[in-house]
């Protein structure tokens, strides 16, 4: 059966992205430490096209987030651009380039209509206007089976949790302060989310911590 999960950089304070989010910083002052972790692996760097990189505790962690993912959604404020509103001159396409990383369908979720934009590699973005349960409708037809990746940011997760629909939750915690920015677990209602907690892995600057979700 698919399931949604989700995998998320959080910083101690709990923030997914800091403060003052820009196209110079779209994670936000401090928001790229979240993801120092990561980027030096050589399994995130062979999908995005970059050689070399490191092997570690990290290493089964990142390809399991990759395994039977065959559609995506997330948030406009993650697609971007910051700031949000109309697309303007339909020129921007995400944060990711000519070839995006995901080599499946991601359905954004927004109050903004918009064709679809078909990517080399496999990928295509799709819009969907009518909430998150219609993108999630969406996400799983086209992933045949397979699960689909919640890919962010705060606030979509944070809507999917409140209405239950989320099935896994894997944080990855680095240990910095932000102080401010995009909190994950805000503002979610009258939902009573439960998490049980399936393991905690230690790795160099960063412990991944992976849960089951369910709501009451």
């Amino acid at each position: 059966m698919s399931k949604l999960r989700c995998h998320i950089s959080i910083s101690a304070d709990g923030f997914v992205a800091g403060p003052n989010q820009s196209e110079a910083e779209p994670l936000g002052e401090g928001g790229e430490q979240l993801h120092d972790w990561v980027v030096s692996l050589a399994a995130w760097r062979e999908p995005h096209g970059k050689q070399g990189g490191e092997v570690n505790e990290s290493t089964p962690i990142m390809e399991e987030s990759l395994e039977n993912v065959g559609a995506g959604v997330m948030g406009r404020n993650m697609f971007g651009p910051p700031g949000g509103g109309d697309w303007g001159d339909g020129e921007w396409k995400g944060w990711w380039g000519d070839e995006p990383p995901f080599h499946y369908d991601v359905f954004i979720v927004t109050h903004h209509p918009r064709e679809p934009v078909e990517m080399e590699g496999g990928t295509t973005f799709s819009f969907v206007t009518d909430g998150i349960e219609t993108a999630l409708q969406r996400a799983k037809e086209s992933a045949g089976g397979q699960d689909v990746m919640l890919s962010g940011g705060a606030e979509i997760i944070n809507q999917y949790l409140a209405a239950g629909l989320l099935d896994e939750l894997d944080l990855h915690v680095v240990p910095v302060l932000l102080g401010g920015g995009a909190r994950l677990f805000e503002d979610l209602g009258d939902a009573e989310v439960a998490l049980e907690q399936v393991r905690a892995v230690d790795a160099p600057g960063v412990t991944h911590v992976k849960y089951r979700v369910s709501t009451a």
